[in-house]
Formats: structure tokens, C-alpha cells, sequence
């Protein structure tokens, strides 16, 4: 099992096998995904769509369509009422 040590600024080495297992080159990013008390990492690499799941909310996602819509009929409403 791969170990290394957290040095007192807080860096650590990423073992050749992990690094390897991940397909991680220098200056790559890193994810950190926590899930209780456990921390899963992941590399930043290419597409947005590979964080899919990383990150919850307790609210309903923005109806993008309807915001664009409320929006337009704002401002249109604010054009008539200055002419």
C-alpha cells in the first residue's frame, strides 16, 4: 500500500503508483472530493463533465430558460415605461 508524509507545510508526495494509476504528470491539477471522513482524489484533466456528481446541493438547479425569459420581459417592460 503506497505511503507518504505530510510535511509541516502541508505537502506530500503522490506516490509513483498512484501517479502512475491516475496517469499524473507534473503540473497537473488534482481534485479533492470529500466524502465523510474519507478523501478521494481525482485528477483535473480535460473535461468539465468528469466532476459530474463531485459537488451536491440542497437546492433545485436554475431553470436557465425560464430566468432568460423573466429577464426579457423585465427589461422590454422597462424600455415601454422610459418611452
Amino acid at each position: 500500500m503506497p505511503v507518504s508524509v505530510l510535511t509541516s507545510k502541508g505537502q506530500t508526495t503522490i506516490p509513483k503508483d498512484v501517479r502512475n494509476l491516475l496517469g499524473l504528470k507534473p503540473n497537473d491539477k488534482i481534485f479533492y472530493m470529500v466524502e465523510g471522513k474519507r478523501v478521494v482524489i481525482k485528477p483535473l484533466k480535460g473535461n468539465i463533465l468528469d466532476l459530474r456528481g463531485s459537488v451536491t446541493t440542497k437546492e433545485k438547479p436554475i431553470d436557465f430558460k425560464k430566468l432568460r425569459d423573466t429577464t426579457r420581459k423585465k427589461v422590454a417592460r422597462k424600455i415601454v415605461e422610459e418611452s
